[in-house]
């Protein structure tokens, strides 16, 4: 495992949204839900896509906070430009568990 220090570390600026629209993305290659996420008056309204299906639907994730790397380039997915990595790990199958605060917290704080 590669080691990196707090400096690198910290260059990441991942912060805490909250998904105020979402929709299938059918033409991905993965099953995958198109989302707009709220990240507060600093940051603003950021698109993204992830393949998150096996455990959400676009419904339940209206009002959800998600965690997001916010300073990454824009990446292409398909017809859709994706502005935010939003944070995930894997479960036992593989499919995708949103990472979120267990709390509710303002839109927009940093992680640290």
């Amino acid at each position: 495992m590669a080691e990196v220090s707090f400096d690198e570390f910290m260059k990441v600026d991942i912060r805490v949204g909250c998904v105020i629209h979402a929709e299938p993305y059918p033409e991905a290659r993965k099953p995958a839900i198109k989302m707009q996420i709220d990240f507060g008056d600093e940051i603003g309204v950021k698109k993204s896509s992830a393949q998150i299906t096996a455990h959400y639907t676009p419904e339940a994730l209206i009002g959800r906070q998600v965690m997001a790397v916010v300073n990454f380039p824009p990446r292409q997915i398909g017809k859709f430009i994706s502005e935010v990595l939003v944070l995930g790990v894997p479960d036992e199958d593989e499919g995708i568990v949103l990472i979120a605060p267990d709390q509710d917290v303002p839109k927009g704080v940093r992680l640290f």
